[in-house]
C-alpha cells in the first residue's frame, strides 16, 4: 500500500466524542453513532455484513452504510463503506461521498491486486499529495459477488507510521460475510522431496525474472535438516559469476534473531535475566525519557514495544564518525511517541543496544564493537558452523559476495551504491551481518532443534530460546513480535520468520516449529523484498497444497512497482530545473543529520552528504513548493522540500514522525 499524503483539515476540528453527520452514496444524510472506545481488540461487522477487528484503544462510529474508526490521535481515520456499485471506481466515489462529501483529491494511480481472502476483486487507489501536507490518502475497493466494501485510510504520516500495526489489523481482518480463512491446522505437510524442491526453485527463478532480480540464494529444510541449498542468477549485473549457496549477502535485520540468541546464552549463564531492568546490567543505558528508561527490561530491548519510534535517518545520514558508543548516546536522545507496550514501533537502535550490552557482559574490557564481534563469533557463529558469516566488510567483499542492485529512476535494474550500507556498521547488532544461504540455514536448524547442535550438545536451553518467540506486541492480525522474531498464526499453524532490508539486499527466513520445515532466501536487489515475502507463502503452498497465491502476489508486485515508478517519473525534472537549482544555497547544515554541499555539474546537480552523495531530480508539488529528490540507485528516494525559516534558505526532510531542517551555512 502506498503511503500517500493528505491532512483532513475538516476532521481535525471534529471531537471524537460527538456524533457526526455524513452523506451516503445517495446524498441522504447519515448520522453516525456516538463513538465507542474499545479496550481490547474487538470483532465487529459492517452494516453490509463484512467482518473486521477494531484495535484496542480505537473508537468506532457506525452509520447506515459507513463505519469510521479513529485511533487515540484524532488526525487519522479508517472508514469502511458498503456499496452496491457498477465497478471499483464507482464504489470508491460513493465511499468518499459518504465519508467526506465534496472531496476532490486528485487520483494518482489505480492498481489491481489479486483476488484474496474471499474478495473476488481488489483495486488500490492512491491519491496525489504534497510533502508538506504529511498526509496519507488511500482507498481500497474490495468486491465479493456483486457487493463492494471500500477501505479508506485518511490520515497523517506520523500517526500512520505509529499506528501501522493496528491499521494492518483492521485491513487484514476485513473479510466478506461468512468467509473462512484457509487453515493448515491438523494437516501433515508433504516431505520436501525432489519434486517439491523443484517447485520452490521454479518459483524463485520465475519471480526473479518478473521482478528484475539479478541473483538469489536459498536453502530448504525438512526434518530439521537442509535438503537443498543453491543459488540463482549472478552476483553482479554485467558479470557472469554465478550465485551459489555460499555467496555472501547482507542479511540486514535477520541479524536481530542472532543477537537475541546471544542474549539467550547469557541468560543460561546467569549473566542476565529477561526480566532484569537494563539499567541494572548496564547503568549508562538511557532513552530520551527517564520513565521509559526505568521500565525497559532485557526482554524489551528488541521487542518493538517500548514506544521508541523508527528514527533511522539520524544513523543513516551521519554515520562516518559514528561508533557503537555514539549510537548508544544517540539512542539516549530519542523520545517515545507511544505508551510502553501500547503499539508496535520498530527501533533499530534499541536492537543495537541489546547486542552491545550483551557483548559487554561477555567482554567488559573490550570496546563495544569488538566485544560484540567476538561474542557473536565465539558463541554463535563458531558453534553453529557458520564459517563464512561475518561482520567484517573487508573480509566479505574480498570473497564470494553479491553486489547490491536497485532500479534506476527509469526502472532499469542497476548496480546500487554501497555507501549507505556502511551506515549499519556502528549499529551492527541491528542488521550488519554478512551471511550465505548455507550458513543462515544452520541458524534456522538451531531454532528448529530448540538449541541442540548436530553433535548433540545444547548451544542454548530450549526455555531461553523459546522465550524469544513469546509475544510481546501485536504486529497485525494473528501476528506477534517477540525478541527479533515474528510469529504468525495466520493460517492456523505457527510460522516464525523475520525479514531483512539494506540497500540492494532483501532477505527472509521462515520456519514451521511444529513440522521441522524451514527456508531462507537472500537476494541482491531492492525488488527482492517482494520475492522474499512471497517465498514463505510458496513454501506453505508446496508443503500443504495451499491455494496458489504466491505467484500472483509476485506478478502484482512487479506490475505495481513499474506503474508507480513510471507515474512518479512523470513528475520529475531530470536534470533538475536550473532555475530552482540556482535558488539553492551552496551549503546546508543540520545538527541531527550533518551537512549537504550542492554540486552543480554538466550532468546535473548532486547533493553531497557526509556519508554518501546522489544526483537529484526536481519536482513541482501541487501546493506550489519544490522538492529535490535523490535518484542514484541505492541512494534514491530522499526528498528535500525547499523552504525558508527565519530568513534563511532551508531544505526539509522528514521520516514518518520527525522533521529535520538543513539550514544554509557559510
Amino acid at each position: 500500500m502506498s503511503m500517500v499524503r493528505f491532512v483532513l483539515v475538516a476532521l481535525l476540528a471534529v471531537s471524537p466524542f460527538t456524533a457526526r453527520t455524513t452523506y451516503a452514496a445517495g446524498q441522504t444524510a447519515e448520522t453516525l453513532s456516538a463513538p465507542e472506545r474499545v479496550t481490547a481488540d474487538t470483532a465487529r461487522i459492517t452494516p453490509g455484513g463484512a467482518t473486521f477487528t477494531v484495535p484496542s484503544g480505537w473508537a468506532i462510529e457506525t452509520g447506515k452504510d459507513l463505519v469510521v474508526l479513529t485511533p487515540p490521535e484524532t488526525d487519522t481515520h479508517v472508514a469502511i463503506f458498503d456499496a452496491q456499485a457498477a465497478d471499483a471506481k464507482a464504489a470508491v466515489e460513493a465511499a468518499w461521498a459518504a465519508y467526506k462529501p465534496g472531496s476532490k483529491r486528485p487520483l494518482k494511480l489505480t492498481t489491481p491486486r489479486p483476488a484474496r481472502e474471499g474478495w473476488d476483486e481488489r483495486q488500490v487507489f492512491d491519491y496525489e499529495t504534497s510533502p508538506n501536507e504529511r498526509a496519507v490518502v488511500v482507498a481500497i475497493a474490495l468486491r465479493a459477488g456483486s457487493t463492494w466494501t471500500v477501505f479508506l485510510l485518511d490520515g497523517t504520516d506520523p500517526t500512520v507510521e505509529k499506528r501501522g500495526a493496528p491499521i494492518s489489523l483492521i485491513f487484514e481482518s476485513l473479510r466478506p460475510k461468512s468467509y473462512q480463512r484457509e487453515s493448515f491446522a491438523g494437516r501433515t505437510p508433504h516431505p520436501l522431496d525432489a519434486a517439491h524442491i523443484a517447485q520452490m526453485k521454479d518459483f524463485v527463478e520465475t519471480s526473479m525474472k518478473e521482478l528484475g532480480i539479478p541473483g538469489a540464494s536459498i536453502a530448504l529444510i525438512d526434518g530439521g535438516k537442509v535438503v537443498y541449498a543453491g543459488g540463482f542468477g549472478v552476483k553482479e549485473l554485467g558479470k557472469p559469476d554465478p550465485v551459489d549457496e555460499n555467496t555472501l549477502f547482507m542479511a540486514a535485520s535477520n541479524t536481530k534473531g542472532m543477537t537475541t540468541l546471544l542474549l539467550a546464552e547469557l541468560a543460561d549463564q546467569k549473566k542476565l535475566r529477561w526480566d532484569e531492568p537494563v539499567i541494572e546490567v548496564y547503568p549508562s543505558f538511557k532513552l530520551g525519557d527517564a520513565d521509559t528508561t526505568k521500565k525497559v527490561l532485557i526482554r524489551h530491548l528488541i521487542c518493538a514495544c517500548t514506544g521508541i519510534p523508527r528514527q533511522d535517518l539520524e544513523w543513516l545520514f551521519d554515520y562516518k564518525k559514528a561508533t557503537p558508543e555514539s549510537e548508544l548516546a544517540l539512542l539516549g536522545t530519542m523520545q517515545p511517541t507511544s505508551k510502553f507496550g501500547e503499539v508496535f514501533q520498530y527501533s533499530n537502535l534499541m536492537a543495537t543496544a541489546a547486542g552491545y550490552i550483551g557483548a559487554h557482559l561477555v567482554y567488559p574490557d573490550k570496546e563495544l564493537g569488538a566485544a560484540y564481534d567476538q561474542a557473536m563469533q565465539k558463541m554463535i557463529f563458531d558453534p553453529l558452523g557458520m564459517t563464512s558469516t561475518t561482520f567484517d566488510y573487508a573480509r566479505a567483499l574480498a570473497g564470494n559476495h553479491a553486489t547490491p542492485h536497485s532500479d534506476d529512476v527509469d526502472g532499469k535494474p542497476s548496480i546500487a551504491d554501497m555507501d549507505l550500507n556502511y551506515s549499519i556498521v556502528p549499529a551492527r547488532p541491528a542488521g550488519g551481518v554478512w551471511t550465505s544461504a548455507a550458513d543462515l540455514a544452520k541458524y534456522v536448524e538451531d531454532e528448529l532443534s530448540l538449541g541442540k547442535l548436530p553433535n548433540g550438545k545444547q548451544l542454548v536451553s530450549s526455555e531461553n530460546l523459546l522465550a524469544r518467540r513469546a509475544p510481546q506486541i501485536s504486529e497485525g492480525e494473528d501476528s506477534t513480535y517477540g525478541m527479533g522474531l515474528s510469529v504468525s498464526r495466520r493460517y492456523g499453524i505457527p510460522v516464525v520468520s523475520h525479514g531483512g532490508s539494506m540497500i540492494g539486499f532483501k532477505s527472509n527466513f521462515f520456519f514451521l516449529p511444529d513440522s521441522g520445515i524451514g527456508a531462507v532466501i537472500l537476494t541482491n536487489a531492492d525488488n527482492g523484498g517482494a520475492l522474499a515475502g512471497a517465498f514463505g507463502r510458496r513454501l506453505l503452498e508446496v508443503a500443504f497444497d495451499g491455494k496458489p497465491e504466491a505467484a500472483g502476489d509476485v506478478a502484482a508486485a512487479a506490475k505495481t512497482h513499474k506503474a508507480a515508478l513510471a507515474k512518479e517519473r512523470e513528475r520529475l525534472t531530470i536534470p533538475a530545473d536550473p532555475v530552482q537549482v540556482n535558488a539553492l544555497a551552496r551549503h546546508y547544515t543540520s545538527k541531527e543529520l550533518g551537512e549537504i554541499t550542492v554540486l552543480n555539474q554538466d550532468s546535473g546537480t548532486t547533493l553531497q552528504f557526509d556519508g554518501f552523495k546522489s544526483k537529484v531530480a526536481s519536482r513541482k508539488n501541487d501546493d506550489g513548493t519544490t522538492s529535490f529528490i535523490t535518484i542514484n540507485p541505492g541512494a534514491d528516494g530522499f526528498e528535500f522540500v525547499v523552504g525558508e525559516r527565519s530568513g534563511k534558505k532551508v531544505l526539509v526532510i522528514r521520516d514518518g514522525q520527525h522533521e529535520y531542517i538543513f539550514t544554509e551555512a557559510a
